[in-house]
């Protein structure tokens, strides 16, 4: 069985950290997405900035606080073991605040990527 694994990394200055100890660990492919959380939104306070009808880039561009979400699909629960040890080595306890947010998903098809080779 495959799983994906999601990661919110709160401080973005701990991303690279982050993508090499996955990789360390035996990640294969890695999504990174830029990202903001509604609580970062809502403490921002509205904006002044915008246009009278902005884009979704206009929406994001700006100071605001950003997250990164990594993502990648690994092959049994071992990897899913060894991405959530490789994210704490660099950010810490997750059940510790500002640490990020990180959850595993059960997949149950996978098209596209190449079986690990032995």
């Amino acid at each position: 069985m495959y799983f994906l694994v999601v990661f919110v990394i709160d401080d973005i200055d701990q991303c690279q950290d982050v993508l090499d100890a996955w990789e360390n660990a035996g990640a294969r492919g890695i999504t990174i997405l830029e990202s903001t959380g509604l609580g970062r939104v809502r403490r921002k306070g509205f904006r002044d900035d915008l246009p009278l009808i902005p884009s979704l880039s206009d929406l994001f561009k700006s100071s605001e606080e950003h997250h990164r979400t990594l993502f990648s699909v690994v092959n049994d629960q071992t990897q899913v073991d060894a991405l959530v040890q490789a994210t704490e080595s660099v950010v810490g306890d997750l059940s510790q605040e500002n640490t990020g947010f990180l959850f595993v998903v059960p997949v149950s098809q996978v098209y596209g990527m190449s079986k690990p080779s032995d």
